[in-house]
């Protein structure tokens, strides 16, 4: 019985390329379209998803010609989180296969997904560094990230069924080198050893065959991978499953994981709100200040609408454009996935578009530094209370700007 990987309302047609594989091996194979009531991006319930597999399951061991004793779970990427949990739950399931699995926490593994896209397109620096997984926190902190400090290894140390797990060499949503230990660790905390750990190479994140180190998934299975699941399934249901066996080539993985704990109050999505709430008021008082000057025709005393110089315009419009515009950006990148990461044009290992934010957040400190010169000389009540709002704005935007990695190389 197939568990699809993460979409909504995936259609069985996803897994047919599997799902035909397997039955030339032998095997009698169920799928099922995936639910969307109840399951969306920002929220889903993985023992929600476990009963329906577990339904699933029920299904298929009522099907003629089905031995009822030796029905099993296969689950991809996110039913690799999906599958070990129902097999904890049900006595009904004879194995486990899993492909891409994760014994990381939810959040930290799709921070280091993104991260790991991003680094194969060439990006480096502050955005991979800071700003994208402090962004991820913040989502999760906010609850528009489903599921984000699951715990696998609990669940898995609560596995007894025999485990096939299947790591591509070049998985870009999987840490391939980090999960392998942490899933072993968990299956013989439980007393479990009756695993296979098998690696692919040229294989992605599916098992599927790539040419290009895991950004293009082409529709063949990885040589060797539907045969393996067949030899092994008839060994698992005959009381015949190896008993800690690990092979294939070592997978390829250039960073290290980071951990993703919920941020602290001052980084919550709350706070974050907060301070862009005040950059709001702050940056864009200026120049609404001068349009409601012009509209009662009070007019420029300077030669400028509402008396403004080019240093405070650049201070408004520097700060609004940096942060609604770093926020905007990030948000493209992490709504295009790991491995489809898509940053645009690059120079020197940095996307333009984050370059150019980058200079216009140094020219909006720069300024704000003149601005507040200005400021200490300004002897007009009103004219001193709008350029103060100002500079509070551009002050506060200073550390803010260091946090999220705009004036950080």
């Amino acid at each position: 019985m197939l568990v699809h990987g993460a979409g909504t309302g995936t259609r069985r047609e996803k897994l047919l390329g599997e799902a035909v594989a397997f039955a030339r091996q032998g095997l009698t194979v169920l799928i099922y379209d995936k639910r969307s009531a109840g399951y969306s991006l920002f929220h889903r319930s993985y023992a929600q998803l476990a009963e329906d597999a577990l339904g699933a399951v029920a299904t298929l061991r009522k099907e003629p010609g089905v031995d009822p004793g030796k029905v099993g779970i296969w689950g991809l990427s996110e039913g690799g989180w999906v599958a070990p949990l129902a097999a904890s739950k049900s006595k009904d399931i004879a194995f486990v296969v899993v492909v891409g699995a994760n014994a990381l926490q939810p959040l930290r593994q799709q921070s280091w997904a993104v991260a790991a896209g991003l680094r194969k397109a060439g990006v480096g620096g502050s955005l991979v560094e800071h700003a994208e997984p402090k962004l991820y926190r913040v989502i999760a902190d906010g609850g528009m990230f489903p599921e984000p400090y699951y715990d696998s290894e609990l669940v898995l140390a609560a596995v007894r069924q025999p485990v096939l797990a299947i790591w591509g060499v070049h998985d870009l949503l999987t840490p391939p080198r980090e999960t392998p230990p942490l899933f072993r660790a968990a299956l013989e905390k439980g007393g479990n050893r009756r695993y296979t750990f098998r690696f692919f190479a040229k294989a992605d994140h599916a098992a599927h065959v790539t040419p290009d180190g895991g950004i293009t998934r082409l529709p063949e299975l990885a040589p060797g991978y539907a045969e393996l699941v067949g030899g092994w399934v008839a060994k698992a249901t005959s009381g015949q499953a190896p008993v800690a066996e690990v092979s294939g080539p070592a997978p390829v993985q250039a960073e290290d994981s980071v951990g993703a704990p919920p941020p602290a109050w001052w980084e919550s999505a709350f706070a974050q709100t907060v301070v862009l709430a005040l950059f709001l008021a702050g940056f864009a008082g200026y120049p609404a200040v001068a349009v409601v000057r012009r509209i009662r025709g009070r007019g420029a005393a300077r030669g400028t609408p509402g008396g403004g110089t080019a240093a405070a315009r650049v201070v408004s419009a520097g700060g609004l454009a940096a942060a609604l515009g770093g926020f905007a950006y990030l948000f493209y990148l992490i709504s295009t996935g790991g491995k489809l990461a898509a940053p645009g044009p690059m120079l020197l290992g940095r996307p333009l578009v984050w370059l150019a934010l980058q200079a216009v957040a140094v020219a909006t400190v720069v300024a704000t530094a003149l601005v507040a010169r200005r400021w200490r000389r300004e002897r007009a009540t009103g004219e001193r209370v709008r350029l103060g709002l100002l500079v509070a704005a551009g002050v506060a935007f200073v550390p803010w700007a260091f946090y999220w990695g705009l004036l950080l190389p």
